[in-house]
């Protein structure tokens, strides 16, 4: 076969990796990643990287269906708002056939992988699907659609834990609960550039109901609570000095990420939510993954 002839599918995947925003991982991954070490590090002190590559295909695989989904379900009200018209799926760049199709792929990829890890993780794997469905149908119901995607992306450390141990944890459900109430909040903010045309579509939202001050407020409210769970979480870890280093750092970064989004000035809202939640993401993992390897953590 020519080379013409991958073209076409090469280019379908692009659009729909476009579609589903699959560099955004970086959000919610790293602390998949976080759960999994430190559950590594208290079963044997040893990294098992056949277990983390499951986990990361479980995490990818499980946020791609839920990018695909929210894109599917959403794509008439995309159409009406002018910040969203120029997505894919409103464009014709993707086909509906295309995102459905994809939408399979990776959550055959997400069920698959929990399949591998663990019989816990199979059986629970269901369960965490319905919230990925249900948020992007929040905002027809519910003026907290940010809530359900907080719970969404609680889970991801929590799945993560039981992944390697194949058993409940407190301590997981303390870091699911600060990465739900971080991603929350900041989703919070991430509404507030919405307001006018969620009000005239009917779409809910904190913003849309109550105006941008009291989400901004809203989204200071959820980081204080997430700094706080993560200091729980060290302290149920027993965290070394790296990992309170870089607690330090991710609370320096949520003090900037709320001087620069004001209800009155919107203008630097992409450089706190995408570069400045991107950072403490990726930040609090690596501080995290020092903490644990100079704790005894064998790579």
């Amino acid at each position: 076969m020519t080379a013409a002839a991958f073209e076409v599918p090469q280019g379908k995947v692009r659009a729909f990796l476009r579609l589903v925003m699959i560099e955004h991982s970086v959000f919610a991954l790293p602390f998949a990643y976080i759960a999994a070490l430190t559950a590594m590090f208290q079963v044997d002190r040893r990294v098992h990287w056949g277990e983390l590559l499951l986990v990361t295909l479980c995490m990818v695989g499980l946020r791609t269906f839920a990018m695909a989904a929210n894109r599917i379900i959403d794509r008439e009200i995309d159409a009406r708002n002018p910040r969203t018209a120029g997505r894919e799926l409103v464009t014709g760049a993707v086909s509906l056939r295309t995102a459905y199709a994809g939408s399979a792929v990776a959550l055959v990829v997400f069920l698959a992988s929990a399949a591998m890890l663990n019989t816990l993780c199979l059986v629970l794997a269901p369960l965490a699907v319905v919230p990925m469905v249900v948020y992007p149908y929040g905002k027809r119901f519910t003026d907290f659609p940010h809530a359900i995607l907080g719970l969404a992306q609680a889970m991801g450390p929590i799945g993560a834990w039981l992944a390697v141990t194949g058993t409940w944890s407190w301590e997981a459900v303390v870091l699911g609960l600060a990465v739900g109430i971080w991603i929350g909040g900041f989703d919070l903010i991430f509404a507030c550039q919405d307001v006018a045309a969620d009000r005239a579509e009917g779409v809910r939202s904190v913003p849309a109901r109550w105006g941008v001050a009291a989400a901004l407020h809203g989204a200071r409210a959820c980081h204080a609570v997430t700094t706080a769970l993560l200091v729980w979480y060290a302290y149920l870890t027993d965290a070394g000095p790296a990992f309170w280093l870089g607690l330090a750092v991710v609370a320096c970064a949520f003090l900037y990420e709320h001087t620069i989004v004001k209800s009155g000035d919107l203008s630097r809202l992409n450089r706190a939510f995408f570069t400045t939640n991107g950072f403490v993401g990726i930040s609090l993992f690596v501080f995290a993954l020092a903490d644990l390897v100079i704790r005894g953590l064998g790579i």
